[in-house]
């Protein structure tokens, strides 16, 4: 079935995107990157660090006849 709605959206979007790539094509302003305080940065650091020693695997305990085996002493 043919559908004319979708063939003028297609067109329109093909219109847009070739027109844009003219030298007085209108232009969007960029917006300046959002400042970050050093305060948000430390917290997420310090939260990520405590979720990562969480997760992360402790070193494994040995009993003294693995040391004694392997002379870990």
């Amino acid at each position: 079935m043919f559908d004319l709605s979708a063939m003028t959206i297609a067109s329109n979007a093909v219109t847009d995107h070739v027109l844009s790539a003219r030298p007085d094509a209108p232009t969007v302003r960029e917006r300046p990157p959002r400042a970050r305080g050093d305060a948000v940065r430390r917290l997420t650091v310090s939260a990520l660090r405590r979720i990562a020693d969480r997760l992360e695997p402790g070193h494994p305990t040995y009993s003294a006849a693995h040391h004694a085996r392997f002379g870990l002493d």
